[in-house]
């Protein structure tokens, strides 16, 4: 079981909200710091924008030593949601030690470009350059049925007046930005941290801005005005959800612990699925100033049926996806997509 208890990241968390807050977002009255009471202490690394906890890459193990295996994702309430029961020791994972780093999801594409970490979440967008190091489980992923990332300005903004804009967008990996991309090619795009493109709207210093996590919650609240829903205009133009991110594991450390990483996976987002109320408390640390109820809308988008697997019609969205981003010359080629199969 892992030696490092999850709740710890708490202490992760105040620190990374210091430089990733959307609590002050025209809001400085609703920022609200995790009760770090109900935590234990412990050493905490920073390296840059991404807090980690102490570990190492996976190695081998003889049947004496336990095999850390660095399990990297976003610091959001819905990934908090999604490892509860890994994080707190609900789930027996013997001979194994899972090490968490929390990180923006555009700082993990890059890092998984030089195989930083085991497994680790990664934009579909991302993932046609890193196929070669990693290989997509099929489950823990994040689809948007109907809804996903939003364009959001300052005033009323026609979709198709975006043409020529500066738009704050959260990174050029994401699956955000190319979906954005295939719905208007032609904008200027101005890459900042996802937690800073709320106020780089509010502040005119883009014309529109690319709001992914809880900000797609949030923007109406500061009287932005809703541009464009590109999980809706995706499955208008494909009848699919809109895959925005998975997680993948190094191709390294083969098959056959990649399932059992896998299956670990699929066992924590059921138990927190079974178990809702108290893995929506522990999410709440990472709930950046959202209300329980906001929070627990939030989590039921993006930590539903799809996470526990992708199944045909998710498969296919990933594979349309990749597809229409290689054909607008998006994405580098080919057009392939690979999962991990469960045997």
């Amino acid at each position: 079981m892992p030696e490092v208890p999850f709740r710890e990241t708490a202490i992760a968390w105040a620190q990374f909200t210091a430089v990733r807050s959307l609590g002050n977002v025209g809001r400085p009255d609703l920022h609200r710091v995790p009760d770090l009471n109900r935590v234990e202490v412990a050493p905490i690394q920073k390296e840059d924008a991404t807090t980690t906890m102490s570990g190492q890459p996976a190695t081998s193990k003889t049947s004496q030593q336990i095999m850390e295996i660095k399990l990297a994702h976003s610091p959001d309430s819905d990934d908090a949601f999604m490892f509860y029961a890994l994080a707190t020791h609900k789930l027996v994972t013997p001979g194994y030690k899972y090490t968490h780093v929390l990180s923006d999801i555009q700082t993990l594409n890059d890092a998984a470009l030089k195989e930083t970490y085991d497994v680790t979440a990664v934009s579909f967008a991302a993932y046609p350059t890193l196929r070669d190091k990693y290989i997509l489980l099929d489950c823990g992923a994040s689809f948007g049925e109907g809804y996903g990332p939003i364009v959001v300005a300052s005033k009323p903004l026609h979709q198709q007046e975006l043409t020529g804009k500066r738009v704050a967008v959260p990174g050029l990996t994401t699956t955000a930005y190319l979906t954005l991309k295939l719905f208007e090619p032609n904008f200027d795009a101005v890459v900042m941290s996802f937690d800073k493109i709320l106020d780089a709207v509010l502040a005119n210093v883009v014309d529109a801005g690319l709001l992914i996590h809880e900000g797609q919650l949030l923007f109406p609240q500061l009287g932005l005005h809703r541009v464009l829903d590109l999980g809706v205009w995706w499955h208008e133009r494909t009848k699919l959800p809109l895959p925005l991110g998975g997680n993948a594991v190094r191709r390294a450390l083969g098959p056959e612990l990649g399932r059992q990483i896998a299956q670990t996976i699929r066992d924590s987002v059921a138990y927190g699925l079974d178990h809702r109320e108290e893995a929506l408390n522990y999410a709440m640390q990472f709930a950046r100033d959202m209300e329980t109820e906001l929070a627990d809308k939030f989590i039921g988008m993006y930590v539903n049926k799809w996470t526990m697997g992708y199944g045909e019609r998710g498969r296919r969205a990933v594979t349309e996806l990749i597809e229409q981003g290689t054909q607008a010359g998006l994405l580098p080629g080919p057009p392939t997509v690979e999962f991990l199969s469960e045997n």
